[in-house]
């Protein structure tokens, strides 16, 4: 009905017959229903009386009657307008009011009238209307698009394409393209522009807009406040307390002939981002610095004070004010202040000065020293245990530092499930002198007993199954017991280990392990009971040591052979073995099982005795290790290089399990396991007297399954000769591709090697499946 309403209005603006007063009495008759029928009882009585009945019940079927009797005009016809008594009268000529008739040409109107149900389709709705309909409304005051030809324009003037690449080179592009800050053209204004980016970057709401939500213009806004709200506190982080951020759409880029791309039908393209003009202004600095009652600490406030790292004039920056009021904590805690209070420092601006007062409430509390550690659970770790463990004694000077390594100690032990260390004072500070606190350690048990099985296959030692059963804490304080078995194909084996952590002082371990077990290789075959202790001080993964060492002792009676039992082989020879393992390490990688940079060394020296054959004879095995790691952006190089030597007796007295040997996933990959060195007359090895080995490999990270896979290209080279110093002349290569998925208990390795210059009887290509890095 409103299309009928304004063909009425134009028929009247055009100077149609039917008069004023006529045309606004059928309009109100064909705009119907309910409201009219409501609002007609209030109209004026002269009104009402120039509208028939007939009209009011039946608007549209009067007025096709009131046409049908009413002849068209004809051409010629005056156009003086008629009266308004005449207008209203019956037989008033209606033909241009019915809704479907054509409309006379207005005078400088030169739009298409729309046509019925396709007014949108007819004349296109200005840009600026379709966006506020879209929602974009709230954006459209800020909204700064180049007009069409921008950048036809910047194109014929160079000094404005000049000035154009200038803004380009001081703009940053951000959030996947959908933010844009722009910042003053002096670079200099900001020297902390990159720290400022990358902390916007990861904190961007536009960050997280999908692909999906590109036309999304209402979330481009939201977004874009709350992006302009965290720049604002960004500034003021770095000290730029009247800086301002001025928000503003992207339009869209330009297409071939320098017009902004279009959208569907013709219509603008939707914004794609959002600017922020930054203009930081001055940066504030800092003004006075109070530090509470940080004077009580005496002749330890001037170091406390300069851990706090900030003076009066420095730049305003909220990251160095936190970091230095962190460090005071620390500070405060290694020093003896055990019940210290540092709160966050509060921050007061003077815009007059441009400066901003920094206060510290430090509440020292008074120094300490050590005094007794007591145990919560003293079956489980008594307090003489705990005090073994500390770094500490009593009468030291409290360190929050040693406190924290005692509680990761206790956590290692793998007892306890949780630790809290608590200071409780036994004796106020006084005349001077330090109180003494004692330390509650507080633990909550942690189940003792494990039970874990392997399961597995290895081309060279055959099907594998294992199981053991352990109590960590059979005999307290940290004595363990473990029985072991492992039933395969090549091996079985029954033992018991007892272990006592930490004994006689911090990181130290007494092993002492007896065992059985019978052994089929291709390089030897063995039935042996032995029994070995030592004590040694352990590295893990909690507290990696920079330098290890062990001594042990390990007796063995064992009936060996070379090579399997084949009918021609002589029989087997009993050897009693006795030995003094020595080992020493020193460590400076960056990981234990992953390691990236840094070397690692070590010497192992055990002079060892033997009866065989009804001969005793005396040699000693040395073995030196070293290998060296660098990282070069997203490879990390690997070399490895170990040599070995057996001076003293003839290797026929030697047992065949204490030869030297090489080949295999920790060893020469491509080789079976053993399989490198000398042979017998049966093509069996045999073992030598000296070796030598060296292996270079590049740990290449990659993208995959979030960056945790790494490719490992690798070559290993080495032998094993019968003397005691190599000649040198028994190369074996062997080269591969290996892959490596990170986890958090260490890398998960696979490596499929070959022989680049096998002999007879070696495998094409060897696979070895472990748990670690191979060196």
């Amino acid at each position: 009905m409103s299309s009928a309403i304004r063909r009425i209005c134009g028929a009247a603006a055009a100077g149609s017959k039917t008069d004023w007063l006529g045309g606004a009495a059928l309009a109100l008759v064909l705009a119907g229903g309910a409201p009219l029928a409501a609002q007609q009882r209030q109209t004026d009585d002269d009104l009402r009386a120039l509208i028939p009945d007939a009209a009011l019940k039946d608007p549209e079927g009067w007025a096709k009657a009131q046409a049908a009797k009413k002849p068209v005009a004809k051409e010629g016809a005056s156009d003086a307008p008629a009266s308004p008594v005449a207008a209203a009268a019956p037989s008033a000529d209606l033909a241009a009011l019915i809704p479907d008739s054509p409309m006379d040409a207005i005078a400088g109107l030169d739009l298409p009238w729309p046509e019925p149900g396709k007014e949108e389709a007819t004349i296109p709705m200005p840009a600026a209307l379709a966006a506020q309909e879209d929602g974009e409304m709230l954006a459209a005051a800020m909204e700064r698009v180049p007009p069409p030809g921008a950048a036809r324009l910047a194109a014929r003037n160079p000094a404005d394409a000049k000035a154009q690449g200038k803004e380009q080179e001081r703009e940053t592009t951000l959030a996947s393209g959908r933010a844009r800050l722009v910042w003053p053209a002096d670079a200099a204004a900001m020297p902390e522009r990159e720290a400022f980016e990358r902390r916007f970057r990861d904190l961007s709401a536009l960050q997280g807009l999908g692909a999906h939500d590109a036309d999304a213009v209402a979330q481009l806004v939201v977004r874009g406040s709350s992006d302009r709200k965290l720049l604002e506190k960004l500034l003021k982080v770095y000290g730029y307390y009247d800086g301002e951020v001025t928000q503003s759409l992207i339009g869209p880029n330009p297409g071939a002939d320098g017009t902004p791309e279009s959208g569907a039908a013709g219509a603008a393209a939707p914004p794609t981002g959002v600017r922020f003009d930054m203009d930081p202004g001055a940066r504030y600095h800092i003004g006075a610095i109070t530090t509470g009652r940080l004077e009580d600490t005496g002749k330890d406030a001037a170091r406390l004070r300069a851990a706090l790292a900030i003076k009066t004039g420095d730049p305003l920056d909220m990251d160095a004010i936190t970091a230095g009021t962190n460090d005071l904590a620390k500070a405060l805690g290694e020093a003896g202040y055990p019940f210290a209070k540092v709160p966050p420092a509060s921050l007061t601006i003077d815009h007059a000065r441009d400066e901003g007062d920094v206060d510290v409430a430090v509440e020292p509390g008074g120094q300490y020293r050590y005094g007794a550690i007591t145990s919560a659970l003293p079956r489980v770790m008594s307090p003489n245990h705990l005090g073994d463990i500390a770094r500490f004694k009593p009468g030291q000077v409290w360190n929050q530092k040693d406190v924290e390594d005692l509680r990761r100690a206790v956590l290692a032990t793998g007892l306890v499930a949780g630790v809290n260390v608590t200071p409780r004072e036994t004796a106020p500070p006084h005349d001077g002198q330090p109180g003494v606190v004692a330390l509650d350690v507080a633990m909550s048990r942690a189940p003792v007993h494990t039970i874990a099985g392997e399961i597995g296959y290895d081309t060279g030692q055959g099907a594998r199954v294992g199981a053991s059963w352990e109590n960590r804490n059979l005999f307290p304080p940290e004595g363990s017991l473990k029985l072991r078995g492992v039933v395969g194909t090549n091996e079985q084996l029954a033992g018991a280990t007892f272990r006592r952590a930490n004994f006689l002082g911090r990181d130290r371990q007494l092993t002492v392990d007896l065992y059985a077990t019978n052994t089929t290789l291709v390089s030897y075959a063995a039935r042996k009971v032995a029994f070995a202790t030592s004590y040694e001080r352990l590295t893990n993964l909690l507290f990696q040591k920079p330098w290890t060492w062990s001594m042990g002792l390990e007796v063995e009676a064992s009936e060996e052979r070379e090579g399997v039992p084949s009918g021609v082989t002589t029989g087997r020879i009993l050897y009693i073995t006795t030995a003094l393992p020595l080992r020493a390490g020193i460590d400076s990688t960056d990981n234990l099982l992953d390691p990236t940079k840094g070397h690692r060394a070590s010497l192992r020296i055990s002079p060892e005795q033997s009866w065989a054959r009804e001969t005793q004879s005396r040699y000693a095995r040395i073995q030196a290790d070293a290998s060296f790691y660098r990282s070069f952006d997203k490879v990390v190089l690997a070399s490895r290089v170990r040599l070995g030597t057996m001076p003293g007796s003839d290797i026929d007295y030697v047992a065949p399990s204490r030869r030297f040997y090489a080949g295999g996933g920790a060893s020469i990959r491509g080789y079976g396991y053993n399989l490198v060195g000398p042979r017998n007359a049966l093509g069996e090895p045999r073992g030598g007297r000296s070796l030598y080995e060296f292996s270079i490999e590049a740990r290449v990270n990659t993208h995959f399954f979030g960056g945790a896979l790494q490719l490992v290209p690798f070559l290993d080279a080495g032998g094993v000769e019968a003397g005691t110093v190599p000649k040198f002349n028994d190369w074996r290569y062997g080269a591969g591709l290996g892959i490596r998925y990170r986890t958090g208990f260490g890398p998960i390795r696979i490596d499929a090697g070959t022989p680049l210059n096998p002999r007879a009887g070696d495998s094409r290509i060897g696979v070895y499946v472990a748990l670690g890095q191979a060196f």
